[in-house]
């Protein structure tokens, strides 16, 4: 079953469409955070960042970075919050790979994406080396 994104990028789902080429669509969230609340999906599903073919991430990335300001001159914000939820237990609800661009305001409520987490967490230099080296070799 193909998922509700893919059901607007087939046109089997109404959405107001803000931007579309060979592989990406961008469209408003239909839940927004705030007005104008974006999304950038690629046409084909992924189900997490790391699914996505490097060339597809390289249009996703051109798209997202043509509409921020688009989408900041829409409705006047001050700035936008640009985001990826990455898997499930990341708070991804549609199993597609999808961006956030939402716009923010100074007297907005909401706040920093660091407001997500409980504070820092405390490391020892040695814990931070071995992260280190085994996103290195990963990479």
């Amino acid at each position: 079953m193909s998922t509700i994104f893919t059901q607007i990028v087939e046109g089997d789902i109404p959405a107001r469409i803000v931007y579309e080429d060979e592989t990406t669509i961008a469209f408003l969230d239909a839940n927004p955070l705030e007005p104008g609340h974006t999304l950038v999906i690629p046409k084909d599903e992924y189900e997490r960042l790391n699914d996505v073919p490097e060339d597809v991430a390289s249009d996703l990335y051109a798209t997202i970075h043509r509409l921020v300001p688009a989408v900041e001159s829409a409705v006047d914000a001050d700035a936008t919050t640009v985001a990826f939820n990455n898997g499930e237990a990341a708070g991804q609800e549609v199993p597609h790979v999808h961006c956030h661009i939402v716009p923010r305001f100074e007297d907005d409520s909401s706040g920093p994406i660091h407001a997500v987490f409980d504070g820092p967490t405390d490391l020892a230099d040695d814990e931070l080396d071995e992260i280190a080296a085994d996103i290195e070799s990963g990479a």
